[in-house]
């Protein structure tokens, strides 16, 4: 992402947001379902994202590199407004776990893609017992590979605030895994964001934003995912 894309995101060309959403969308379609543990709140969290980037676009600098942590730091921003509380959170991931397990194991061919599916439940139930600032650096530090300064950016807050949160949510999370030491805890070791990642692609979705007139994204490519 350089400056001169930057810059035409600030003028609002139609062009430039198409580059952002095609590059992006993938990305904040993975962190909003690890924020909401809800594939279709996660749409709705990725189309409500590329809309808010279009309204407040004026605020992008012309200066900097990607725009990736701006984007993620909206998306986190609006998966707050749908999952308020951890026990929504938890209700979500339950609900994500069981649908993922209900796949049977009836074929040799299937039964990597269930092992995955029931890392996946494992690593939902792991960010459920996390405070939800804590899940929000873990999704961006371990998720989305961003560092202490993107993911400050993101989330509007001190870098040291960043590094505490996250060194909170890893004693946390290798406590649950029985990984502390001590040989407790029955949870295999798991990654909490690796297999967080939908199995699925983004699709042919309409996502369109516009300010009065001016139609801003087009659909995104599926070869650019």
């Amino acid at each position: 992402m350089n400056t001169h894309l930057r810059t035409r995101v600030r003028a609002g060309e139609p062009t430039a947001f198409a580059e952002l959403f095609d590059s992006h969308a993938r990305a904040v379609y993975n962190h909003a379902f690890r924020l909401t543990a809800d594939w279709s709140t996660a749409e709705d969290v990725m189309s409500a994202t590329f809309l808010e980037a279009w309204r407040i676009r004026d605020k992008v600098s012309p200066e900097g590199g990607s725009l990736r942590p701006w984007l993620l730091g909206i998306a986190t921003n609006t998966a707050r407004n749908h999952h308020r509380s951890n026990r929504r959170y938890r209700a979500a991931a339950n609900a994500a776990a069981a649908a993922e397990l209900s796949v049977p194991d009836h074929a040799e061919a299937v039964a990597a893609r269930v092992d995955d599916r029931r890392r996946l439940a494992a690593a939902l139930a792991a960010l459920a017992a996390l405070r939800r600032p804590e899940r929000e650096v873990i999704a961006l530090c371990l998720g989305e590979g961003l560092d202490y300064e993107a993911a400050a950016e993101a989330l509007g807050i001190p870098v040291g605030t960043v590094a505490s949160r996250l060194s909170r949510a890893r004693r946390k999370l290798r406590a649950l895994a029985g990984d502390d030491g001590a040989g407790r805890g029955s949870r295999a070791s798991v990654d909490p964001c690796e297999k967080v990642t939908p199995d699925r692609e983004v699709g042919p979705l309409r996502r369109q934003t516009r300010d009065d007139r001016t139609p801003a994204i087009r659909p995104a490519q599926e070869g650019n995912r």
